[in-house]
C-alpha cells in the first residue's frame, strides 16, 4: 500500500509541477505588465514635472492668473493636476481651478501616449532591475513551453493510470473494491511504475527540474543582468515591445488594405520551434508569408527580415512540413547557419562547397534547411535540386531581376517547383517597377501582368497598398516605438580560397596582425563584399554609413572599393580637420559614407548623421568597440543605430569574440596541447592572450 501511495504521488506530483511550470508565462508576463506601467508612469511624472505650468496657458484658455498659480509655489504641469491644491491659492476661483487641471490632464495623457521605456544600465535603478529579473524569469517560462507536447502525451498515459492505482493506496478502498477491479488497480500501478521509469520521463522531469529554478525571479542576481543586459538587450526589448500597445497598425502591417489585414492576423502561427520573441510587426510578417503563400518581404535594413523567415520555416515544420531551401549570396550564407542555430531548433544544411553532395543527401533524409548559393543552386544534385520544399526563401532576391541571367532561370525554376515561395529584399521596390515586375512574375505572374508604373506615382504608401497581395514593406519609421535605439548584428562571412591561404600563411608565422587582417585584403575578399552590400543596402534608404577599422591597409582598400566615400579619419588627420570631416559627413543631404581608424575616430567625435556602423574586424577590448559606436548611438540621434559586425569563420575573429564573451575556455585546451610544441619559440606577437589564439589556431589548422 506504501508503495501504491509512493508512485500515485510522485505522478501527480509530476503533474502538477509540469502544469504550474506551463502556467508561469501569464503569471510572470501580468507581473512584467504591471512593473512597467509603473515605470512609465513614473517617467510621466518626471516629464510633467519638467514641463513649465505656462505651457498649459493656450489649453486652459483665458482668465487664469498664472502668477499667482507660480507664486503659490506650483511650477510645473504635475503641480496642477489636482483642482483641491489650485483652490487654496489667492485669486483662482473652482471654475478657473477645474479649466488648469482639465488642461494639465489631458497634457499628462498626452505625455502617457508618447513615453515609451527604455532601459537605461546608465540609471540603473531597482525598478528597472526588478523588471529585468521578471523578463529574465518569462524568458525561461516561455522556452520552458517546449515541454509542453512532451507533457501533454506522458500526462494522457499517467493520469488515468493514477486514478486507477489510486485505489491500491486506501486500505478501506481496496478492501471494498471487488478482485476485478484489485487485479485492474494493480496492473496499472505496475504499468505507471514502469512509465515513471523510463528514459523519456526522466527526461521531461528534469526539464522541468532545469526551468523551475529558471522561472524563479528569486533565482537571478540584478549585477549580472545588467551585465547579460549589453549582450541581450535585443532580445530584452523585443520581449519588451510584446507589452505595449501603442505602435501604429496601419503602418506596422504595411498598409495593407483592412479586409486582407483581418485574414493575415487570424492566421494562427506556431513559434514552438522558434527561440526568439517577435516583435509585433515581425509576427505579422510571418502571418503575412503563411497567408499569401507566394510574396514578397521588403522591409527596411534592420528590420529581421531572416527572423520572420525563420519564424515562418518554424510554423512549416511545427505542422509537419520537413524541407525548406533558402538562397543567398554567398556572402550571407554563414550568417544564416548561424542565425538558423541561434534562432531556432531546425537543422541547416550547407547545400555549398565541396560536401554538398553530402550535405544534400542529409537533407533530402532528414529534413530541415538547406542553405545555398545563387552560383551553386543549377548545380546541386538533380535529387537535391528538384526535391519537394515546403518553402523556398530567396535572400537579397533583387539578384534575380535580370530574366536573361542564368541565375534568374535558376530561381524561377526554383520557385515554379516549390509548395510556396518567399523572396527577401531591402530594396524599396517604389523606385523599381521593372525590376518588381520581374521578380513577381517568378511569384504571381498574373498579378505581375497587371503592375503598372502608374501605380508608383501617388507615392510609397499608395504603391505598397496597390501591390499589398504580394508585397509587404515596413520602414524603420512605420516601426519606430518598437525598434530598440541599437540593433547589433553579427555578419559572419566564410573565407575566400585566397583568405584562407593568407589567414594559413599568417597563423603559421605567429603574426597575429596578419591573422586579424587576413580577411579583408583583398577587392575579392568576403568581408569586402559583404561590407559592399550593406553600404549598398543603406544607399538604397538614404542612411548614412560609418565604417571602423584597425587597420591602415584596410582603410585604403575601402576607400579604392567603396562608393560614396566622402571622407577618412585616422591618426595623420589634425584634431581640427576630423571635425570638418564630420561636419561635411552630417551636411550631406542623402547617403554617404565615412570611414575611421576605430582608435582615431572612437573617441571625442559626435557623428549622429550616421544611422549605420560597420566594425571591419573585432577588437581585443569590447570598450573600444563600445566607443566607437557611441560616436553614432547617442543623444541627438533620432533613427535607431544599426551595428554590423564583420566577422569570418574558422578565423581569429572566432577566438576574439570567445574572448569578449568571456568564452575563453572554448580554446583553451588547444591552447594547452599546442604550448609545449611551441617553446621551439618560433616568433609570436607579444602577449599571453595572442600566444594562446595562435598556439590554439596551430592546432586546429595542424600547423
Amino acid at each position: 500500500m506504501a508503495d501504491a501511495r509512493t508512485t500515485v504521488a510522485a505522478a501527480r506530483d509530476l503533474a502538477a509541477r509540469g502544469t504550474a511550470l506551463l502556467g508561469r508565462v501569464e503569471e510572470l508576463r501580468a507581473r512584467a505588465s504591471r512593473q512597467l506601467d509603473a515605470l512609465k508612469a513614473d517617467e510621466v511624472q518626471r516629464r510633467l514635472q519638467a514641463m513649465p505650468v505656462s505651457a498649459l496657458k493656450e489649453a486652459a484658455g483665458r482668465g487664469v492668473r498664472w502668477a499667482a498659480i507660480e507664486q503659490a509655489g506650483l511650477r510645473s504641469v504635475a503641480d496642477v493636476q489636482n483642482t483641491r491644491r489650485l483652490v487654496g491659492v489667492p485669486g483662482v476661483g473652482e471654475r478657473t481651478a477645474e479649466q488648469v487641471t482639465r488642461a494639465a490632464r489631458a497634457a499628462a495623457v498626452a505625455v502617457r501616449s508618447e513615453t515609451r521605456f527604455r532601459f537605461d544600465p546608465d540609471r540603473a535603478t531597482r525598478a528597472q532591475a526588478e523588471l529585468l529579473v521578471t523578463l529574465a524569469a518569462l524568458r525561461a517560462a516561455e522556452e520552458a513551453q517546449t515541454l509542453r507536447p512532451h507533457l501533454g502525451r506522458l500526462l494522457d498515459r499517467t493520469e488515468p493510470l493514477a486514478d486507477q492505482a489510486a485505489l491500491l493506496g486506501s486500505w478501506w478502498k481496496r478492501n471494498l473494491a471487488g478482485r476485478r477491479r484489485r487485479a485492474e488497480a494493480q496492473r496499472a500501478l505496475d504499468d505507471l511504475a514502469g512509465l515513471l521509469a523510463e528514459p523519456s520521463t526522466s527526461a521531461v522531469v528534469a526539464g522541468i527540474a532545469e526551468h523551475e529554478q529558471r522561472v524563479d525571479p528569486g533565482a537571478y542576481r540584478q549585477r549580472q543582468l545588467w551585465a547579460d543586459y549589453g549582450r541581450e538587450a535585443a532580445a530584452v526589448n523585443a520581449l519588451l515591445s510584446t507589452m505595449d500597445d501603442r505602435v501604429d497598425e496601419a503602418s506596422a502591417q504595411g498598409f495593407v488594405p483592412d479586409e486582407l489585414r483581418q485574414r493575415i492576423v487570424a492566421v494562427p502561427l506556431d513559434t514552438s520551434l522558434l527561440r526568439a520573441t517577435l516583435r509585433g510587426y515581425q509576427q505579422f510578417g510571418a502571418q503575412y508569408a503563411l497567408h499569401q503563400q507566394r510574396s514578397m518581404l521588403g522591409d527596411e535594413m534592420g528590420l529581421g527580415k531572416t527572423l520572420q523567415a525563420l519564424a515562418t520555416m518554424c510554423h512549416l515544420a511545427a505542422n509537419r512540413q520537413r524541407r525548406f531551401l533558402v538562397v543567398c549570396p554567398a556572402s550571407v550564407l554563414v550568417n544564416w547557419l548561424k542565425e538558423t542555430e541561434r534562432f531556432t531548433t531546425l537543422s541547416a544544411y550547407v547545400l555549398h562547397g565541396p560536401e554538398r553532395e553530402d550535405a544534400g543527401a542529409r537533407w533530402l533524409r532528414d529534413g530541415g534547411i538547406g542553405v545555398t548559393t545563387f552560383g551553386t543552386l543549377a548545380r546541386l544534385p538533380e535529387a537535391v535540386r528538384d526535391a519537394e520544399t515546403a518553402l523556398l526563401v530567396v535572400d537579397e532576391a533583387h539578384y534575380a531581376k535580370n530574366p536573361a541571367a542564368a541565375r534568374t532561370q535558376a530561381i524561377a525554376a526554383a520557385a515554379g517547383r516549390a509548395q510556396r515561395a518567399l523572396f527577401l529584399t531591402g530594396t524599396p521596390m517604389e523606385n523599381r517597377v521593372e525590376e518588381f515586375r520581374a521578380l513577381v512574375g517568378h511569384l504571381q505572374p498574373r498579378l505581375a501582368a497587371r503592375i503598372d508604373a502608374r501605380d508608383a506615382l501617388a507615392g510609397a504608401t499608395a504603391f505598397r497598398r496597390a501591390v499589398a497581395d504580394v508585397y509587404l514593406r515596413r520602414n524603420q519609421d512605420d516601426v519606430l516605438d518598437e525598434l530598440p535605439e541599437r540593433i547589433e548584428t553579427e555578419a559572419w562571412v566564410q573565407l575566400t580560397t585566397d583568405d584562407a591561404a593568407r589567414y594559413r600563411a599568417a597563423v603559421a608565422a605567429g603574426n597575429v596582425m596578419a591573422m586579424r587582417r587576413a580577411a579583408l585584403e583583398s577587392a575579392d575578399s568576403a568581408k569586402l563584399e559583404r561590407i559592399k552590400e550593406i553600404v549598398a543596402e543603406a544607399a538604397d534608404d538614404g542612411m548614412k554609413v560609418l565604417v571602423f577599422s584597425t587597420f591602415l591597409p584596410v582603410l585604403d582598400l575601402l576607400v579604392r572599393e567603396l562608393p560614396s566615400v566622402c571622407g577618412r579619419i585616422d591618426g595623420s588627420v589634425a584634431p581640427a580637420s576630423r571635425q570638418e570631416l564630420v561636419q561635411d559627413f552630417a551636411d550631406r543631404e542623402d547617403h554617404a559614407v565615412l570611414l575611421s581608424q576605430i582608435e582615431a575616430g572612437g573617441v571625442g567625435l559626435n557623428i549622429q548623421a550616421a544611422s549605420v556602423v560597420v566594425l571591419a574586424e573585432p577588437h581585443w577590448k569590447p570598450s573600444v568597440e563600445e566607443q566607437a559606436i557611441a560616436r553614432a548611438h547617442r543623444m541627438g540621434q533620432v533613427r535607431p543605430v544599426h551595428v554590423h559586425r564583420i566577422l569570418a569563420k574558422d578565423s581569429i575573429d572566432e577566438r576574439i569574440v570567445e574572448i569578449q564573451q568571456g568564452k575563453t575556455q572554448l580554446f583553451d585546451a588547444f591552447a594547452r596541447r599546442s604550448e609545449a610544441k611551441e617553446r621551439d619559440a618560433r616568433a609570436i606577437d607579444p602577449g599571453s592572450v595572442e600566444r594562446q589564439v595562435v598556439a590554439a589556431e596551430r592546432e586546429r589548422l595542424s600547423l
